[in-house]
């Protein structure tokens, strides 16, 4: 059985952009056929994503899958639908305790397909940018790139 493309990488570019990245989390997401055939193809979007707690599980929500074109018509599915995102217990507990602390959010960073052939998605514990923040970034990524070609 040949291996799956691993080379898949939806990002989320805005994510680094409005948000600071406090600490990044790996996990598994619960699809159904038509929508891990719709990310291998790379049709996904994770603008505006963002992660819930509802009933003690972590969901996604505003995570775009795209309708496969060769899907059928029972096995279609919702493109904006929540999905429900696989953590450890210890790792939700943690997420669910420092959600609960002002200015602080759990983003979508990353869509990919691992080495096994799952989709797995990238999410971090953020804080969001205040406008000075987002400026400072800028000015520093200015420098960076100065320095570079001197």
């Amino acid at each position: 059985m040949p291996k799956a493309r691993n080379d898949i990488e939806i990002k989320n570019r805005r994510a680094t952009f409005d948000f600071e990245v406090l600490e990044t989390y790996q996990a598994g997401i619960v699809l159904c056929g038509s929508e891990i055939k719709s990310i291998r193809a790379g049709k996904a979007s994770l603008v505006d994503s963002y992660c819930y707690f509802s009933g003690g599980q972590m969901y996604v929500r505003n995570m775009n899958v795209a309708l496969y074109p060769q899907s059928t018509a029972w096995s279609r599915h919702d493109p904006k639908r929540d999905r429900k995102l696989l953590l450890k217990k210890k790792e939700l507990g943690k997420l669910q305790r420092a959600v609960k602390e002002k200015g602080l959010a759990i983003i979508t960073l990353k869509l990919y397909i691992s080495e096994g052939g799952y989709a797995k998605l990238l999410i971090a514990l953020a804080r969001g940018k205040k406008e000075y923040d987002k400026r400072e970034s800028i000015k520093e990524k200015d420098l960076r790139r100065e320095m570079q070609y001197k």
